[in-house]
């Protein structure tokens, strides 16, 4: 077993650090690797099962930045430990730099503001390397290297994303891509008709099997036709799904006697799908077959099992419509789960493992759930949602993403009760101020990306039954949030020329 050794100055620092406790390793390559952490006065310790060099990456308090997951360089085993900061630095120097020169050679025109905090993050690493026998000053220079490193991240990842968009939208004549909002089984109100309209040009019918039937044979499609009606009354493009939760609790209670019969369960499962999808043919044409299949949760299914469903099912569904495209969804797309030892798939490995069985997977959507414990995604900077978005381009499919940030950290009695807001993560307060910063950033740049197809909204009002707390784009009385006006003035900017 592997050992790799991280010290921490001062050491009071470590205990305001819980985040410590989530951190994980990765190899060259990318991929995750079951780390158990210890953390001993200030060492902290990573255990893995390899001995090869690796990077650890973990939310790193860096001043003006709030607390993002920063990455160290590749690092080998060693008797010392590191110094923390300082690697985190180096590693983050190392992104920044690798990545202007390959947006440059694409192209891009780097921003000339970019040269000043590139110049200060090499200075202040170089003095902080090179002073380790005085930890606490090379920590403290460590930490400013970090601070311009990320201002230098940002600028180089804004300007990317400014001209990538204004090349796309010249090329098409307006945006190749939809903007929605998941319905989340209720409807906006009268009142809130134009505001929604004026946002989004697509909207996610919910289709839950464990609220569709509850009672094994009974089924309520009400809800479901209700939403469905309302978007063809608005002109809006529709996806329906998620069909199944694979997820804890995504699926009717009534199911789990069967969770240990797979090919009963399977049959199920398959019969839901295609009851579904034969009611809505010809009106629903972008399904998203299945949700969380990469984390799991469901029963007692096994990687391998849910694996194998999700084909089966894929497989159904394309036999009932052979025109509709099919979607999986992946939580947690960095994967950072896998650092339990719970899964041996990388959720990129398990979705190519189901493009290559061709049972009709036509694209993957990734939810991009930030700033929630325990089943969100941690806090990340624009370069890094860039380069994860670069990441599952390789594969050649459209890409969808399903945005959720918290407006507020106040309890939500509305939402689903296994999510709890984690505000140490942001910058600014979690407000909704912060809220409309993070999505009106994350929206651009994802939309000047080539291979994403759509972005979507977790839902729409915190009035209405909903999944992630404080996520939606109008309070519960009903009036805005800074937000819902951050993307109509970006949907209006974007809208097909005449």
């Amino acid at each position: 077993m592997g050992l790799i050794r991280f010290i921490v100055y001062p050491a009071s620092v470590i205990d305001d650090l819980p985040e410590a406790y989530r951190g994980y390793l990765t190899g060259a390559d990318g991929r995750v690797f079951s780390t158990r952490i210890e953390v001993e006065d200030n060492i902290v310790g990573c255990r893995r099962m390899s001995s090869e060099s690796c990077k650890f990456h973990v939310a790193w308090p860096v001043p003006g930045f709030g607390r993002p997951v920063i990455a160290t360089a590749s690092l080998p085993e060693r008797e010392q430990p590191y110094l923390l900061p300082v690697e985190l630095a180096r590693g983050k120097i190392v992104q920044v730099r690798n990545q202007a020169s390959q947006w440059e050679l694409s192209g891009m025109r780097v921003p000339p503001e970019f040269a000043e905090p590139s110049r200060l993050a090499h200075r202040a690493f170089s003095r902080a390397a090179s002073c380790q026998d005085r930890p606490e000053e090379a920590t403290q220079l460590a930490n400013e290297a970090l601070h311009h490193a990320c201002a230098a991240a940002e600028i180089l990842t804004k300007g990317y994303a400014n001209q990538a968009l204004q090349g796309r939208l010249q090329r098409f004549q307006g945006l190749p891509a939809s903007i929605g909002c998941e319905l989340q089984g209720s409807i906006p109100s009268p009142d809130a008709n134009e505001l929604f309209s004026a946002a989004f040009n697509s909207a996610t019918v919910s289709i839950p099997w464990n609220k569709i039937e509850v009672v094994e044979g009974e089924y309520n499609w009400e809800p479901c036709d209700r939403q469905l009606e309302w978007c063809e009354q608005q002109k809006l493009m529709v996806r329906g799904g998620s069909l199944l939760d694979l997820g804890p609790g995504g699926l009717p209670t009534w199911l789990a006697r069967w969770e240990h019969d797979i090919f009963n369960l399977q049959s199920f499962v398959c019969d839901f799908v295609e009851t579904a999808i034969s009611r809505y043919v010809g009106r629903i044409r972008l399904w998203e077959i299945a949700a969380r299949l990469n984390s799991g949760g469901a029963l007692a299914l096994t990687e391998a099992s849910l694996l194998t469903l999700a084909a089966r099912v894929l497989d159904v569904a394309r036999q009932v419509d052979e025109e509709a495209q099919l979607l999986i969804r992946i939580d947690q797309p960095w994967g950072d789960y896998q650092a339990r030892g719970q899964h041996r798939l990388s959720p990129m490995q398990l979705v190519d493992a189901l493009l290559r069985s061709a049972v009709g997977l036509a694209g993957v959507n990734l939810e991009l759930a930030v700033g929630y414990l325990p089943r969100g995604s941690a806090h990340r900077d624009l370069l890094d949602i860039s380069r994860l978005i670069d990441a599952w381009s390789v594969l050649g499919v459209p890409i969808h993403a399903t945005l959720a940030c918290p407006s507020s950290s106040d309890d939500d009695g509305l939402a689903g009760p296994e999510w709890e807001v984690e505000p140490r993560m942001w910058a600014q307060p979690c407000d909704e101020a912060g809220q409309a910063e993070w999505i009106d950033r994350v929206l651009e740049l994802l939309l000047a990306k080539p291979s994403v197809a759509g972005v979507s909204l977790s839902h729409f009002s915190d009035g209405d039954p909903h999944t992630f707390p404080q996520a939606g784009l109008l309070r519960p009385d009903g009036t805005p949030k800074l937000a819902l006006e951050r993307i109509i003035t970006q949907r209006q900017r974007h809208k097909r020329r005449d």
